[in-house]
């Protein structure tokens, strides 16, 4: 597969992937707002801090109202990871590759960009209630993926693709955990309240994750979800979950049958998984869970630059003349 091919199609799924978690960050934070007592004020400030893109927003706004964060995290074209950036260049990789795509796949992906470009012009953000257009873009991208599940071959296409999902959820899952502490952090004393726990309620739905969760662990117990959101061996948002599935994905890529690696994509990866695999909850809560996690973060972006340096930039080999 040519190198320009397949990062199309690594950063369709990174994008789709970024998509989809943010309509469903935004979804629940804006159901927890619904269940905040009424001298409490809205917490969005958290959610732009885990993003990532603090300092695009500060240097746009003034504050976080509820209205303004909304179109900077869906709509905002100048957030260059707003829900709308990211169907933007997920369509424009799929139109770039459309020969590799199946046509279902290219006509539903073509839906969901015209989805958002309805939400931007009906301004969604205003509505009063504007859950169900994000329910919409999630089951929208949810659709994609079953589409490729169902009728993609398990090729390098596939593959390429698979591990940009994977490696987007595993930094989506530690941003979204990491809202937490910022939610946190101004007010240490709310811990152990029912406040927490509806803040801790919130973070495992906004993960598809709460059943789950009560299915595995019963209570809700802070130790209980970092272990379950970023050490469990099963659930598929988990971030020791997607790291192993991404390593899975680079070997088939490289073909790799053996235990050891064959590029130091696979060396990085591989011993950021095996760190997590014999890690215990006890070890991230004493580095810090907001220090823990902005780690992991550093080792997913290096990962991703390896990727790229592996097998998408263009390797010239230069030789003297005799």
């Amino acid at each position: 597969m040519l190198s320009r091919v397949a990062s199309h199609i690594y950063w369709l799924g990174r994008y789709l992937e970024r998509a989809e978690n943010y309509a469903r960050f935004i979804d629940v934070n804006f159901n927890l707002m619904q269940d905040l007592p009424m001298d409490l004020k809205e917490q969005w400030q958290p959610l732009v801090a885990a993003t990532g893109d603090l300092d695009v927003y500060v240097s746009k706004h003034k504050d976080f109202e509820r209205h303004q964060v909304m179109y900077f995290l869906a709509f905002d074209p100048d957030n260059p990871n707003s829900m709308f950036s990211a169907v933007t260049k997920a369509r424009e990789n799929a139109r770039i590759i459309r020969e590799n795509l199946s046509k279902e796949t290219w006509e539903k992906a073509n839906e969901l960009y015209y989805m958002l470009q309805t939400g931007l012009e009906k301004k969604v953000w205003k509505k009063e209630d504007p859950r169900q257009f994000f329910e919409m873009v999630k089951n929208q991208i949810l659709l994609l993926y079953g589409l490729a599940d169902a009728t993609v071959a398990r090729t390098e296409g596939w593959y390429f693709r698979q591990l940009g999902q994977m490696l987007e959820r595993a930094d989506k899952t530690s941003r979204i955990l990491d809202v937490k502490y910022h939610i946190l952090l101004p007010s240490p004393n709310e811990v152990g309240t029912p406040l927490d726990f509806l803040h801790w309620t919130a973070l495992l739905k906004s993960v598809t994750g709460f059943n789950t969760y009560r299915r595995l662990y019963g209570n809700i117990d802070p130790s209980g979800v970092v272990e379950f959101l970023v050490l469990n061996k099963y659930f598929p948002r988990s971030i020791y979950y997607c790291l192993k599935e991404a390593e899975r994905f680079l070997h088939c890529i490289s073909d790799n049958t053996g235990d050891g690696f064959k590029n130091s994509a696979e060396k990085a990866i591989g011993e950021m998984k095996s760190r997590l695999e014999y890690s215990e909850v006890d070890d991230i809560i004493s580095v810090g869970l907001h220090e823990y996690l902005d780690g992991l973060q550093l080792k997913i972006n290096h990962i991703s630059d390896l990727i790229s340096e592996n097998f998408f930039q263009l390797k010239v080999n230069f030789t003297e003349n005799p």
